[in-house]
């Protein structure tokens, strides 16, 4: 699904409206959108006590589309349409749509009333995707009103909560609160990235008739199982296990050896035909699981790389010199490479067009890029996009809405996942989990690492409702694997 920035959106609109769908047009089914949205969250729509907030623009002229609707078809029990702005300021769309409201008889007020704080549905449509900077004055006090001034309602945003920037991850200013937001055309960023994607609620998508075509193009999508479906089929009734690759996994220095032994799990669970892990203490690993292969570390990445679909590196490694060696190894193999942990040491270069895929968490995003991490957290997808780019790899920047950015400037961002992720060996069932999908479907390696990573996400969400957040471990994300796999099979949407 693709995420648009609010340059984009525009974009969107302008071409389409020269192409002959006038803009009225596209309110109108704006405002059908959202009235659809209320009726099934919301029925019975008549016994609802509602006030509409409208602002000046076009998200105002949406909200004056759902107000005449529930006006006409509905009768609520109240319905308070509140403009906060002088009518003569109004134009174009926004304009036409408040003349029509008059025709219908629906009053319009310039101030909200004191009966409407009995409301039990608001919808805030006083801002939208075009705001420039933090909320002032008038439309700041009617954020204001929202987060405070109607306890008993539910708040169902238009477009974008009003306050909230639609392109930067954060901003200076108040936002209105939303239970749910319905949004057009295509998510944009705010609605996807962190702090925002917090408060925008629940997240409905709904076309207003810009041809997909328009945005077919957009470089930023929020993972779906569609987009990785080929991979789940059912396997082959001929094949065993040499057909879905060998993972050699190195790290796991001693004291370490549970990391690497996660990982080489994981690349089981995973699906991998067979996994070896390569480690300063193999005996410490095998006593781990009988099902893991290993060999001593000392031999040498890269005799021990021979004939291994993927090769994964860093869970447990350590830096000691075996470990130094083993860094220096990595550039000269030829197939693909996960990289996460100890492993992440620094930029690292690596021959064109190989597949390369590295897994920071923010503090060693940072270490990579001499940003600090607050610059990172602050700029995910730009901060991802340029490493990628620059050293050709695909970077999965681990976190809230994990970012996968691919060299040729594509930003995947993954819906999945929980706090409950914030505890030791996650990341290394991470590592695992790309390195077992990547030994199967090397032919597909984005669509196998947007695999891993949602998945990953989704079996802890499935582990949290048995476990809870704070008692979830590692480990517990494999055992939950199964149902998330299964989950995916019905492809659902996640926003």
């Amino acid at each position: 699904m693709k995420v648009l920035t609010a340059a984009e959106m525009r974009e969107v609109d302008r071409i389409t409206i020269e192409s002959g769908i006038p803009g009225l047009v596209l309110m109108e089914n704006a405002g059908h959108r959202v009235v659809e949205f209320l009726e099934r969250r919301f029925a019975p729509l008549g016994g609802q006590r509602i006030v509409v907030l409208c602002g000046k623009g076009n998200n105002g002229g949406d909200g004056m589309v759902i107000a005449r609707q529930l006006h006409t078809r509905w009768r609520p029990a109240a319905l308070h349409v509140v403009l906060l702005a002088a009518p003569e300021t109004l134009q174009g769309d926004a304009a036409a749509n408040l003349r029509m409201l008059a025709v219908c008889g629906c009053p319009v007020l310039r101030e909200i009333p004191a009966e409407a704080r009995n409301a039990t549905l608001v919808i805030d449509a006083l801002l939208g995707t075009g705001i420039s900077g933090a909320a002032r004055g008038d439309m700041l006090d009617a954020i204001g009103e929202i987060n405070r001034g109607f306890p008993l309602a539910k708040v169902v945003a238009v477009d974008i909560p009003s306050g909230m920037p639609s392109d930067s991850g954060s901003s200076a200013g108040e936002i209105a609160r939303a239970d749910a937001t319905v949004t057009f055309t295509a998510p944009k960023i705010a609605h996807a990235m962190p702090p925002n994607c917090d408060h925008v609620g629940e997240l409905v998508v709904g076309a207003i008739g810009s041809p997909p075509e328009l945005f077919a193009g957009a470089r930023v999508e929020l993972v779906q199982p569609e987009m990785f479906a080929a991979l789940l089929a059912p396997r082959p009734r001929w094949g065993h296990k040499g057909t879905f690759g060998h993972v050699l996994i190195a790290g796991g220095s001693r004291g370490k050896s549970g990391a690497a032994a996660m990982s080489g799990l994981a690349a089981l669970r995973a699906g991998a035909g067979l996994v070896t892990v390569a480690s300063s203490a193999p005996g410490d690993v095998a006593a781990h699981a009988p099902e893991l292969m290993t060999e001593p570390l000392d031999h040498g990445l890269a005799a021990l790389a021979r004939g291994k679909t993927v090769v994964a590196a860093g869970p447990g490694l350590g830096h000691d010199g075996e470990a130094a060696e083993v860094l220096a190894a990595l550039a000269t193999l030829e197939q693909p490479v996960v990289l996460d942990a100890d492993a992440l040491t620094a930029a690292p270069a690596f021959p064109a067009g190989a597949v390369r895929v590295l897994t920071p968490h923010p503090g060693e995003m940072s270490r990579l890029t001499g940003r600090p991490t607050s610059e990172v957290q602050t700029d995910r997808i730009g901060i991802a996009r340029a490493f990628a780019g620059a050293h050709g790899v695909t970077l999965v920047l681990k976190g809230q809405r994990t970012v996968i950015a691919f060299p040729d400037g594509r930003v995947w961002i993954n819906p999945t996942g929980t706090p409950a992720l914030g505890t030791g060996g996650s990341g290394d069932v991470l590592t695992g989990m790309i390195a077992g999908l990547l030994a199967q479907f090397p032919e597909s390696p984005g669509e196998a690492v947007a695999a891993a990573v949602y998945l990953h996400g989704l079996a802890a969400e499935i582990g949290v409702r048995s476990l809870g957040e704070k008692s979830l471990i590692a480990t517990d994300v494999l055992r939950y694997l199964p149902a998330a796999l299964e989950e995916c099979a019905a492809l659902p949407h996640r926003l």
